[in-house]
């Protein structure tokens, strides 16, 4: 598989399967790697104030066995054609990523924190895919298989990070999000705008609810569903949308830009920027549409 991971004004390159890609090329960098299941395509191209990514959504590495017992589904090519914007801008206040593939990983294979499956068809009950408390079908990439045969994943991509070398050596960049802010791993300068600093990895601001459910399945609040979490400023290193501004070896000069966290959200829940219309799911789902940015307030319960 062969990657632009271009930005403006500047020249790098990453290392797939043995195979440097410079950046800061308008040309397209195709690419196709034979996978365990089919064969990943994926192209990036350059031009005009956006970078285009059209993809199969295979993943080039080994997905999990699909169907299994979690997970009824059979993995299939799609036909993805992502636009994102290179110069993203941040709003003023946050937009759920409601109804649509959060970004995209950079083997071509979307990204989504979300899931479909809700307590007694109650969508404010909404079942977390890496709570353990339900089984979806998880492979060991954190990733499974919707009914229209779309891999992706929900939470850090464990083969597309071993393709690009392995985490913690470096903030790996691993995808982009649908407003153009990139996707890293966990880890991060322990220091946001000094690049010299130790990596570390950054730790979420959402905690467990306390007590127990006032209302609908019940119970202590333990993580089940996504409502039992709440954002509570300054507890972790990020912000609620599970990301911060600050240097990464693809933006020297300073950029917005996400991370997947070891613990919830594990994926963003929210967009920085402005999605594009592109990263809007358009079979059956959840939801039509991006939902409007969350009220203001001190925490965000979900």
């Amino acid at each position: 598989m062969i990657l632009s991971i271009p930005s403006r004004g500047q020249v790098s390159g990453i290392v797939l399967a043995g195979v440097l890609a410079v950046t800061a090329s308008a040309q397209p960098a195709a690419s196709k790697v034979t996978t365990q299941l089919g064969s990943n395509q994926v192209t990036i191209t350059v031009t005009g104030g956006e970078r285009l990514v059209e993809a199969n959504g295979w993943p080039d590495h080994a997905p999990g066995k699909f169907p299994n017992r979690g997970n009824p589904n059979a993995l299939s090519a799609q036909n993805y054609k992502f636009h994102i914007p290179l110069d993203p801008q941040p709003t003023a206040q946050p937009r759920p990523a409601n109804g649509a593939w959060f970004g995209v990983a950079l083997n071509g294979v979307p990204f989504e924190p979300g899931t479909a499956e809700f307590w007694n068809g109650l969508r404010q009950w909404n079942y977390e895919a890496k709570s353990g408390f339900i089984n979806l079908g998880l492979d060991a990439n954190n990733a499974h298989v919707q009914p229209t045969g779309a891999y992706h994943y929900h939470g850090l991509p464990v083969g597309l990070i071993e393709r690009l070398g392995g985490d913690g050596k470096k903030m790996l960049l691993v995808g982009y999000a649908a407003d153009g802010f990139p996707i890293y791993t966990s880890c991060g300068y322990s220091v946001a705008n000094d690049a010299k600093s130790p990596l570390k990895k950054m730790r979420a601001s959402y905690q467990l609810k306390k007590g127990a459910r006032p209302a609908g399945p019940g119970g202590l609040y333990d993580g089940k569903f996504t409502a039992d979490f709440e954002y509570i400023k300054g507890s972790g290193d990020l912000d609620e949308c599970n990301g911060r501004f600050g240097v990464t070896p693809e933006y020297p000069a300073g950029i917005y830009h996400y991370y997947i966290t070891e613990q919830f959200p594990w994926l963003s829940r929210y967009w920085r920027g402005t999605p594009d219309p592109s990263f809007m799911k358009r079979g059956p789902g959840p939801g039509r549409g991006f939902g409007p940015p969350p009220p203001k307030a001190n925490s965000t319960a979900f």
